[in-house]
């Protein structure tokens, strides 16, 4: 069903051009299908989670589904990377340290296969120095684990790319267009209005508006995702004097994990001259249209937390004392059990609403799956990839929070933390 001037009606419209919506416009117009991807902002906005200067890609992951779905992703980033003539990743090393006995730890090692994802794991300081120019220090205890799979990605020029590979393949893409209503089309199957009174019509749509899901699914339907915004702050540090050029991607430092208490994560020296990321994996309740976007609450003592861990772990390289000298604000959209709905919305738009959401603040990496595996559902009815690959998607299907408000049943506790009320 091709658009017409007439009713402006589209095979499917896919709401939210963040990195997962326009990874599912990309892939529905490559199946010859007529697109409409709307956006209520500017395109590439930074007002949500698909901005900024850098995510990671990593394979290691305490549960067993994801690593499948990070090898699809990298096969999926470099062929988009292919059709596109420029590249977005920007490939390394991964390191993951913690604690010997963190369950989180154990079973990621135990997720890695020696055929997809060998691993090497180091047990000593002494090995660790000869490894990453010495950067990085081994505590009492704790292990490191090395992987070949690791890379940043520039999150606001790969969802260009993406928007860019959708339009080629003749996608419509409509910014500033705030969906108002959704209801059950006889002429199509879904009708849309938006709030400017225009509307459109489509067989099937795909719902990805990161932390506005929770608000327009309860608006649209009356149902309640257990889908909860978190406003986060993404630190960068100044890199002590003469150390700059060994915490570069082209010495072949890595993207780094910290499993435990705290929760770090890193990326090498890319974004800014000078300058490396390093995070609390955290963030703070809060209304997506409502944020005031100051650091304050929990998230205001982050910094002492990671300066703490620097000095641990990384201790000499990077300078600490006068806390980080850039701060970037993102959002995640929390789940329970910090595992992504990808659903049929049901109701009474039955399977013509297919639901992506709730990527807790790690899904970036994943999108290039996602946006075909939501594909594959709006048009076949089942995620065929995510069956290729060996993942279940009961794992991430609405159901499950009727079976227990918690989700899925984990042995390890939650990695994000939450600190302080609404933003």
């Amino acid at each position: 069903m091709g658009e017409t001037s007439g009713d402006q009606t589209f095979d499917v419209i896919v709401v939210g051009a963040g990195i997962m919506g326009s990874c599912a416009a990309y892939e529905a117009a490559k199946l010859g299908k007529s697109v409409l991807l709307l956006e209520q902002f500017d395109i590439l906005h930074h007002l949500g989670s698909s901005h900024g200067e850098s995510r990671t890609i990593r394979a290691t992951y305490p549960e067993p589904y994801y690593p499948p779905l990070v090898l699809e992703s990298a096969r999926l980033w470099d062929e988009a990377q292919e059709a596109a003539g420029y590249r977005v990743l920007t490939t390394t090393p991964h390191l993951d340290i913690g604690p010997a006995d963190n369950p989180s730890l154990l079973a990621a090692v135990s997720y890695c296969s020696p055929e997809s994802l060998p691993v090497k794991v180091i047990d000593s300081d002494s090995q660790l120095s000869g490894h990453f120019s010495g950067t990085f220090r081994l505590p009492e205890g704790w292990v490191a684990v090395t992987t070949d799979l690791g890379g940043v990605i520039k999150p606001t020029k790969a969802v260009a790319m993406f928007q860019a590979l959708a339009l080629r393949h003749g996608a419509v893409i409509r910014d500033r267009t705030r969906v108002s209503e959704m209801k059950p089309d006889e002429l199509a199957g879904i009708r849309i209005s938006t709030a400017d009174d225009r509307i459109f019509r489509a067989s099937k749509c795909v719902v990805t508006v990161g932390a506005w899901m929770g608000k327009m699914i309860e608006s649209v339907s009356g149902t309640k995702l257990p889908i909860h915004p978190l406003h986060t702050l993404i630190c960068y540090w100044k890199i002590n004097d003469g150390f700059e050029a060994a915490m570069s991607p082209a010495a072949g430092f890595p993207t780094f994990i910290s499993y435990g208490d705290p929760f770090i994560y890193g990326t090498p020296s890319l974004e800014f001259p000078g300058l490396i990321k390093v995070a609390l994996h955290a963030g703070q309740p809060c209304d997506p249209d409502l944020r005031d976007w100051t650091s304050g609450g929990g998230i205001a003592s982050a910094a002492a937390v990671v300066a703490e861990w620097i000095e641990k772990v990384m201790p000499g390289r990077v300078e600490t004392a006068g806390g980080p000298v850039m701060t970037q604000a993102c959002m995640y959209s929390m789940t329970p059990d910090e595992d992504f709905v990808i659903d049929f919305l049901g109701g009474e738009f039955g399977r013509n609403v297919v639901i992506a959401g709730g990527f807790s603040g790690h899904g970036f990496k994943m999108a290039p799956a996602v946006g075909r595996m939501v594909t594959e559902m709006a048009f076949g009815g089942e995620a065929a990839t995510a069956e290729r690959i060996g993942v279940g998607m009961s794992m991430f299907s609405l159901r499950r929070f009727e079976q227990s408000p918690k989700g899925n049943n984990k042995d390890f506790v939650p990695h994000v933390s939450v600190h302080g009320g609404p933003n």
